[in-house]
C-alpha cells in the first residue's frame, strides 16, 4: 500500500503577497490619478498682461492734440493656420487684431478712434433714435443726435506674416538609465501698419514690426532596473508657449509708436512740448528706424535684442546729437 503525501506549496503564499502587492499599488496609482485641481491653473479673470511696447506706448509724451484716425479693419493676410492636430480650421493668428490696434491708438493719448468697423451697426442704431422722435408726447423734449466725427487719418494694415519653425533645436543627456532632455522652437510673426491722409489719399507713413515667438520643452526621464526583476520607469516634463496673441499685441503696439514717431518726425503731428523730442523713448525708436538696415541679418533674435538695448543707451547719452523734427509740414488737423 502506498502512502500519498500532501505537501503545500512554499510559493503560493509569496505568490499570493505579490498578488496584494500589487493590488496595492495599483490602487495608489490611481488614487494618484484623481483629478485634482492643479495648483497655480485656475485663477481669477484679469486684465491682459501688458508687454514692453506696452509700457513705452503708455509713457509717451503728450501731443500739442490728439489726431482723429478711422480703423475700418486689420485682416490676417497670412492664410496660415494650425498645424494638425490642433485644429485645420483653426487659424494661427488671432482674428481680433483690428480691437488690438484700436486700444493701442486710444492709450497712446496721440490718436481719437472713431467707429468704422461696425459702422452699419451704428448708423441703424442712429436711425431708430431718430424714429422714435415722432412718437414722442408733445410736451417731451426733441431728440438731438450730434453729427458723427469725421476722421482725419484712416490707419489700416494687417497682420502680414506668420512663419512656424524659424529656429529649431533641442538637447539631450543620459547617464546610466538617468536624463535629460529640451527642445525649443522660435516661430514669427510680422505686422504692417500705415497711416493715411483721407483729404488727398496721400499714405503719410508706413511701418513693418516683427516679433518672435519662443516655445520650449523640458523633458527629464529615469529608466533603470531597481532590482534583478524590477524595473523602475519615471517621464516627466514642462511646455512653455509664448501666447500668439501676446505677440501680436506687443507688435501691433510698437508699429503704433513708431508710426507716431514717424509724424512727429515728418511734421504731421505735434508735441505739446517741444523739448520732448529729445525723449529717450522717441529717440530710441527714431534710432531703430535708422539703424535697422545695418544690424544683424533677420532670425538672430538675440543680436537684435542687443542692438535695441545699444539704440536705446545710445539715445539717453547722445540726446544732444539727436534729430530736430520737420518744422516745414503741415500737420494733420
Amino acid at each position: 500500500m502506498k502512502t500519498i503525501i500532501i505537501r503545500k506549496s512554499e510559493g503560493k503564499p509569496r505568490r499570493c503577497a505579490r498578488l496584494m502587492l500589487t493590488a496595492l499599488a495599483c490602487a495608489a496609482l490611481a488614487a494618484c490619478a484623481v483629478p485634482y485641481k492643479p495648483a497655480e491653473v485656475a485663477s481669477p479673470a484679469q486684465l491682459t498682461p501688458p508687454t514692453p511696447s506696452s509700457h513705452d506706448l503708455l509713457r509717451l509724451p503728450p501731443p500739442m492734440g490728439p489726431v482723429t484716425v478711422a480703423v475700418y479693419g486689420f485682416r490676417d493676410q497670412t492664410g496660415q493656420y494650425k498645424p494638425s492636430p490642433d485644429s485645420s480650421f483653426s487659424t494661427s493668428v488671432t482674428q481680433g487684431a483690428a480691437t488690438m490696434l484700436i486700444k493701442a491708438l486710444k492709450d497712446s493719448g496721440w490718436y481719437i478712434p472713431v467707429e468704422r468697423e461696425s459702422l452699419q451697426e451704428l448708423l441703424t442704431e442712429r436711425r431708430i433714435v431718430r424714429a422714435l422722435d415722432g412718437s414722442q408726447d408733445k410736451n417731451a423734449p426733441a431728440i438731438k443726435i450730434p453729427a458723427l466725427l469725421p476722421a482725419s487719418i484712416m490707419i489700416d494694415g494687417g497682420i502680414l506674416a506668420y512663419e512656424s519653425n524659424v529656429k529649431t533645436g533641442g538637447l539631450g543627456a543620459k547617464f546610466l538609465g538617468v536624463g535629460m532632455s529640451t527642445e525649443y522652437r522660435v516661430d514669427q510673426v510680422t505686422i504692417g501698419l500705415r497711416s493715411v491722409d483721407i483729404r488727398t489719399g496721400k499714405v503719410l507713413q508706413t511701418v513693418s514690426t516683427t516679433k518672435t515667438i519662443f516655445s520650449y520643452e523640458v523633458q527629464p526621464s529615469v529608466y533603470k532596473f531597481v532590482n534583478f526583476k524590477d524595473l523602475l520607469e519615471i517621464e516627466g516634463g514642462v511646455t512653455r508657449n509664448e501666447p500668439v496673441q501676446l505677440c501680436v499685441k506687443e507688435a501691433i503696439e510698437a508699429a503704433v509708436i513708431h508710426l507716431t514717431v514717424q509724424g512727429i518726425r515728418d511734421g504731421n503731428w505735434r508735441l505739446r512740448n517741444q523739448a520732448d523730442w529729445k525723449n529717450p523713448i522717441i529717440q530710441s525708436y527714431l534710432n531703430q528706424e535708422d539703424t535697422y538696415a545695418t544690424t544683424t541679418p533677420v532670425g538672430d533674435a538675440e543680436a537684435t535684442a542687443a542692438s535695441r538695448d545699444a539704440s536705446t543707451g545710445a539715445a539717453s547719452d547722445n540726446a544732444s546729437q539727436t534729430q530736430e523734427p520737420n518744422a516745414e509740414a503741415k500737420p494733420v488737423p
